[in-house]
């Protein structure tokens, strides 16, 4: 019960800092696309998105045969019936973006929606279900434009947005770990540690004059090498870096550290910014898979918290998909009664 009471807690503490903005190197407050807001419904894209929803739920459930002429499918029992619970689904990812305070999941199974009709108009294109071959390609085409939307908008609804400029990644997570700040700020100045909590980074190597070279897993199996370099260090306080110019990657990073309140260890914040690997798409599929930072990054600091506090990570040999399941060490008999 005092675990969940402190995850709780820790949740909280990411809403409230995010909402007030965190300083930066330059001591004003942080108010960049990936804070997030106490509020969605102001954003024209996540309404015109929830009001997209309903129209379509609307014409879909009442009229499937319509909807499937529109695409060029057939309008076969078993078609009608798969676009009339489209319909619905989608009545309903509207329903819950136009009236709750925090649309995030609803927006995110629109996202999970297009994948659903992405896949199904791809099988009517190449297969007999599609009548009209034309057709189903304009709804394919369509389709894919609206999943970049869609995408667009729970990544900012989300606290982790693409910036329209640049195509950068914004990330920025809290959590509290239950150690000194002095000790948790030590082992994150050796980079070379956080391999040991960062599950997608292979190695981390220390050349020298504030300098280093990073090795990072990439979607597809591939890997990513960049140098970075120490832009600020504040002992105790803050760290930040960022990727030479002449890096494979745009990558930078700050970490703040405070002591928590209640004498309960340290803040640790943390602020990323990055350009995936294989653009848009890559990060898109990193997402299904579970490797995009927005993902990652929570994981890897809760894994951070399990380093610091037990002090290693404790694995197990079953594994899902090749992710291992993280375990904390076991209790003695006599704690457990």
């Amino acid at each position: 019960m005092a675990a969940r009471q402190t995850e709780e807690t820790d949740q909280a503490e990411v809403l409230s800092i995010n909402r007030r903005g965190a300083p930066t190197r330059t001591g004003q407050a942080y108010r960049g696309p990936h804070t997030r807001k106490p509020m969605e419904h102001d954003d024209p894209l996540v309404r015109g998105l929830g009001w997209f929803s309903e129209g379509l739920g609307f014409f879909g459930s009442v009229n499937p045969d319509g909807l499937a002429h529109l695409i060029g499918v057939k309008p076969s029992p078993g078609h009608c019936k798969f676009l009339r619970l489209v319909g619905m689904r989608e009545i309903a990812s509207g329903a819950g973006i136009l009236s709750q305070p925090q649309p995030v999941p609803w927006l995110w199974s629109r996202v999970a929606g297009d994948i659903m009709d992405l896949s199904f108009l791809t099988y009517a294109l190449l297969s007999r279900a599609g009548r009209d071959k034309q057709r189903v390609a304009m709804a394919l085409a369509s389709v894919l434009g609206v999943s970049a939307l869609d995408l667009r908008a729970s990544l900012q609804a989300s606290g982790t947005s693409a910036d329209s400029a640049d195509g950068l990644v914004h990330v920025r997570q809290t959590i509290t770990i239950g150690r000194p700040v002095a000790e948790v700020y030590q082992f994150w100045r050796n980079f070379e540690n956080l391999p040991q909590f960062m599950s997608n980074l292979e190695s981390v190597r220390v050349t020298g004059d504030g300098r280093s070279h990073w090795k990072a897993k990439a979607p597809a199996g591939q890997t990513v090498e960049w140098d970075a370099e120490l832009v600020e260090d504040r002992p105790n306080e803050l760290i930040s870096w960022r990727a030479l110019p002449s890096s494979q990657i745009h990558h930078a990073g700050q970490v703040q550290f405070r002591p928590a309140p209640g004498d309960r260890g340290t803040e640790v914040e943390v602020d990323l910014q990055y350009d995936p690997p294989a653009g848009p798409i890559g990060q898109t599929v990193a997402r299904l898979f579970g490797k995009e930072p927005g993902q990652q990054v929570p994981t890897d600091l809760r894994r951070l918290k399990q380093v610091m506090e037990p002090g290693e990570i404790i694995r197990s040999e079953a594994t899902i998909h090749s992710v291992s399941l993280l375990q904390r060490p076991a209790q003695p008999a006599e704690a457990a009664a």
